[in-house]
This record gives C-alpha cells, sequence and structure tokens, in this order.
C-alpha cells in the first residue's frame, strides 16, 4: 500500500487539474484510502500524472530486429549498461529490448503499442515483449494487404472475411487491426517497385480499389467492437499532395471510428514530382469537425532516425533519397518491408517542412484528446525526443528560437511562424501523451488516476524548462511498484502484453487452412500463436464485451 501527498495532480479524464490531493495505491490499483500506516511519498513540489502512453511505435519483431542490425555503430556509440537491478543492452535510435523498456520508464512512460506486425512474425514479438521490461506493451497486426482476406472480399463473402479478420487477431494475439498503403504490396511485387497513386486506382489481381479495402475494415472492425479502430497508415505517405488521399481516407469512415497514423506525413500540398506545402490546417479542421477521428502526429525531429515501415513501395522510395544502406522484403500474402538509417537536417526544405506541419498540427488541433503525440519511433525520430517536444509545444519563446534556425523557405509554406502562439498546458500535455491515448485504445484502466485505475503513475519535479522537467520523472510507479525513486531504478518489473480475442466462428478454419497449405511456407497447424508465448498477460474486452 501506499499513499502520495502534496503532489499537484493532473488527470484530465476525471476533471483534476493540477489539485493537491492524496492519491492512495493498494494491490496494483488506484483506491479511495488506505491506512494511515501506509508508506507514504511526499510529492510536494512535484507534478503528478497518470503513465504516459505511446499510441504508435516500433520497439519489437522482424523489422525492428533487421534494423538493429543494420545499424552497429549506432549501438557501439550508446551502450546501456547493467546494474545490479536492470540488465544491460544498447541504445541507438532503436534501441535493444531491455534498454527499450527502461529508457521508456525513465520518461515517465508505462504503456507503449508496437504498431506494424506481420501475422506470421507475432511469435517473434510476444518473445521480445516478454524482454522489453516495466511496460506494458500490444501490437496492431498488419491486415491491410493481406491476400486471403482480398480473396473473400472480391467474392463478395463479407461475413467470411469478418469472421477470417477475428480469427487473424485470436491467432496472433494482437490488440488491433493495422492497415498500411492498402493495395500497394501488389503493385510492388509485380510491376517492379510501383505503388499506388489513388484511392480509387484498381489493385492488380483483384477487382478492388484501397477505398474498398478500407471501408471493409472500418465496417469489420466496427462490428467486431474492437476496443480500437483500424490504425491506417494512409496511401501516398510522404508525395506532395497527398493531404487528398488522406481526406478522402478519412470520408471513407463515414461516422464511424478510423485513427489516422502519423498524420503530419500525410498532409502534404504541392504537385507529385515537386517540392511540397504544408496542408496541416486543412487536416487539423477536418479532424477538429469529425469526432469519430483519431490520430497521432508523428512529429518529425531533427537528427538520426531509422525509416521502418511495412509500406514497401516506400522503403524503395525512401533508399534512393538517402543513398544509406537499406532493406526492402516482401513477407509471404501478407506485407512488405522496408527499412532505411536516416537524418533529418533542420536546413533541408523537406525535412523542415515536415517539422512545421507537425507543429502546425499540434497547434491547431481544437480536441487535444483526439489528436494525440508520437514521432512514428523511430521514424520521426526517437521517443527519447518526447521530453523536447513536448518543450516546442510548451514554449513559444522556444519554439520560435528553433523555428529561426530552420530552412526559413519551408517555414513561409506554413501558418507556424506568423499566428500559431499557442501554448500547451500540463493539463494538455497530460491529456496528448496519457489521458488521450487511453480513450484511444479503449484502455479503460489507463490513462487516469480515478479510483480503479491501474496504478501506473509518474511523478515529476516541476521545472521552468518542460524538456528538463519530462526527461526524467522522480518517480516511476507502475502496477503499484515504485520502479523508480529519486531518478534512480529501485526494482525491476515486469510489464503486461495486452491483446483482445473477438468472438469468432471456428468454421472459417476450413477456409483458411486449404489457402495456407497452397501458398504459405509454413503448416497451418503451426501458424497460430499459443498462449504459452503471452506471459503475464491482459485480454481486453471488446466493446461488445463490456
Amino acid at each position: 500500500m501506499l499513499r502520495i501527498s502534496n503532489g499537484r495532480i493532473y488527470d484530465p479524464a476525471n476533471g483534476v487539474n493540477g489539485a493537491v490531493r492524496d492519491l492512495c495505491i493498494k494491490d496494483g490499483k488506484i483506491v479511495a484510502d488506505v491506512p494511515a500506516a501506509a508508506k507514504r511519498i511526499d510529492a510536494q513540489g512535484m507534478v503528478i500524472m497518470p503513465g504516459g502512453i505511446d499510441i504508435h511505435c516500433h520497439i519489437a519483431g522482424p523489422k525492428v530486429n533487421l534494423a538493429r542490425k543494420l545499424q552497429p555503430e549506432d549501438h557501439r556509440l550508446d551502450v546501456h549498461p547493467g546494474t545490479a537491478i536492470t540488465r544491460s543492452g544498447t541504445g541507438g535510435v532503436v534501441p535493444s529490448t531491455f534498454a527499450t523498456g527502461y529508457r521508456y520508464a525513465a520518461l515517465g512512460y508505462t504503456t507503449a503499442m508496437e504498431a506494424a506486425v506481420t501475422p506470421i512474425g507475432a511469435r517473434h514479438v510476444l518473445e521480445e515483449f516478454h524482454d522489453i521490461p516495466v511496460i506494458d506493451k500490444g501490437f496492431y497486426v498488419l491486415l491491410g494487404n493481406n491476400v486471403f482476406l482480398y480473396d473473400l472480399l472480391k467474392a463478395g463473402r463479407r461475413e467470411d472475411f469478418r469472421q477470417a479478420v477475428a480469427w487473424w487477431v485470436n491467432a496472433t494475439k494482437a490488440y488491433a487491426v493495422k492497415l498500411v498503403n492498402p493495395g500497394s504490396d501488389e503493385l510492388w511485387k509485380g510491376r517492379r517497385n510501383a505503388n499506388i497513386t489513388s484511392v480509387n486506382e484498381k489493385i492488380d489481381n483483384f477487382d478492388l480499389t484501397p477505398l474498398d479495402v478500407i471501408k471493409a475494415f472500418i465496417e469489420t472492425v466496427d462490428d467486431l467492437g474492437l476496443a480500437h479502430p483500424p490504425h491506417i497508415h494512409c496511401n501516398n505517405l510522404g508525395r506532395s499532395g497527398n493531404y487528398t488521399t488522406t481526406l478522402e481516407t478519412m470520408r471513407a469512415a463515414e461516422g464511424r471510428r478510423a485513427h489516422i497514423a502519423h498524420v503530419q506525413f500525410h498532409s502534404y500540398g504541392g504537385e507529385p514530382g515537386k517540392n511540397p506545402t504544408s496542408k496541416g490546417p486543412e487536416i487539423a479542421d477536418y479532424i477538429n469537425k469529425h469526432p469519430n477521428i483519431t490520430a497521432d502526429v508523428g512529429q518529425v525531429m531533427f537528427g538520426k532516425a531509422t525509416a521502418m515501415t511495412a509500406d514497401a513501395p516506400l522503403g524503395y522510395l525512401l533508399r534512393g533519397i538517402s543513398g544509406n544502406k537499406w532493406i526492402n522484403a516482401d513477407t509471404e500474402c501478407e506485407s512488405g518491408c522496408g527499412i532505411v538509417p536516416f537524418t533529418y537536417h533542420e536546413k533541408a526544405y523537406m525535412h523542415a517542412l515536415q517539422w512545421a506541419i507537425g507543429l502546425e498540427l499540434f497547434l491547431l488541433s481544437e480536441d487535444p484528446w483526439r489528436l494525440v503525440l508520437s514521432t512514428d519511433h523511430p521514424n520521426g525520430g526517437s521517443f527519447m525526443m518526447y521530453p523536447r517536444l513536448i518543450r516546442l509545444l510548451m514554449d513559444r519563446e522556444f519554439r520560435n528560437q528553433e523555428i529561426g534556425k530552420v530552412n526559413q523557405k519551408a517555414i513561409r509554406q506554413t501558418v507556424l511562424a506568423d499566428t500559431l502562439d499557442r501554448e500547451y498546458t500540463l493539463e494538455e500535455i497530460a491529456i496528448i501523451t496519457r489521458a488521450g491515448p487511453a480513450r484511444a485504445l479503449g484502455l479503460k484502466d489507463k490513462g487516469h488516476l480515478g479510483v480503479g485505475a491501474d496504478a501506473d503513475i509518474t511523478i515529476y519535479d516541476e521545472h521552468e524548462d518542460k524538456e528538463r522537467m519530462f526527461s526524467t520523472p522522480r518517480y516511476l510507479i507502475k502496477d503499484g511498484v515504485a520502479v523508480i525513486e529519486d531518478h534512480e531504478f529501485r526494482c525491476d518489473h515486469e510489464g503486461r502484453v495486452l491483446h483482445t480475442a473477438p468472438a469468432y466462428d471456428a468454421a472459417i478454419e476450413n477456409s483458411i487452412k486449404p489457402f495456407f497449405e497452397d501458398n504459405y511456407s509454413i503448416v497451418f497447424e503451426n501458424y497460430a500463436v499459443t498462449d504459452r508465448y503471452l506471459h503475464h498477460h491482459q485480454v481486453i474486452p471488446t466493446v461488445l464485451e463490456r
């Protein structure tokens, strides 16, 4: 049992905005009170928030391991030493498993969601999850280019499609469904690195368009009642003029829930083949007016990054831009992959524009509950850059100084310098890093500090310099256990794997199994992930089960 006293609490989900009151913990949960003899933390002069939640990152699985192996020089320069309590590892832009968990915890984060996993790679991800300490984690399974599901849609077998989606979520122990550049894999594989350029373009070998696929998944996930809506990486990422594709994708939801991933990369005007312009205001305006849409920003931060995506055509494009070492791969009948080490330069027009558009989106957002913080780690930059991003949002003077350092031609394409003087409050930071992601994910016990919530709590020393403040929490409490005290790790901790298990008709396996026997490199019986890979886990109920 534990009582935290005298700290200023920011708990937006419960309408608490800096109030000084006690917070009580018992058996890993927030409770109304504990006995007077309970251990006590005096949080005088400190800020208390729920543990941070990263709604979109890439931290485990085959593509992440490939990215680690691709950059040995990055790891040699950033060794993460072990202690009597914690395990050793390596850092860099793509840290090792142990370092990932500890470094998230050392920022005050207690949950992170791996944003793109091929079904056949689910076992690998769960094994790495078992190695990532402290934080809870889940993953989104890639189904948006699945050949079997396309066959069902082409044949008009919509009920079988629904059952098959539910089967795949169960078979992989996934948390949600991910779509990446729907339809693109068929062109990339069949037409020497070609790509879909319109959501109304026919997908090779199927009488379908990307918009047909997107609508089918939005409808199906809504019918299944998954806690999180389809997590959509839109077509035409990074290409001039792609904002129209993004708008068409959001309109396809037709009032149903949808989440747009790393929306900054999808907010560009201009003509294909020419320099992009900002369409951040147009995208922000649409999101503001449509409460069924949530999004994470995918903020670009200057410095080292790693492009890591299931968007294989994008990976091929980036290798030509960077001239760096790269990997492209096709994963059976499920997805593609592209990995390219990358560096963002503040004087480069494109990079400065991406940085500015991300800030535009944040500062134009009228509902921080629905536009939340991410860098699409490690694509836009490392999650270790979150404190600096928070300072950019909270400190107008600092932001203006940074604006003055970057490519001014890019800045003139935005409204960033002229009209956006907003400064985020601590309450709004608590929303975009905690309460908002929890709500978007449907995690009822996370992102808040009400009675019954998970006792995932971060306590920060209050500083004028918000980058310093959010870089090193004074205390990190996970499941009621004080993992960090006085800025030091006091114990190790095993987080949970979060997944969902929608109901499905087992008869769908009679259709799936023959497809496996004809097209996969493994037999059907060895495909589904068994419970022994889950270790410490929690099934998050569907909306229909609550």
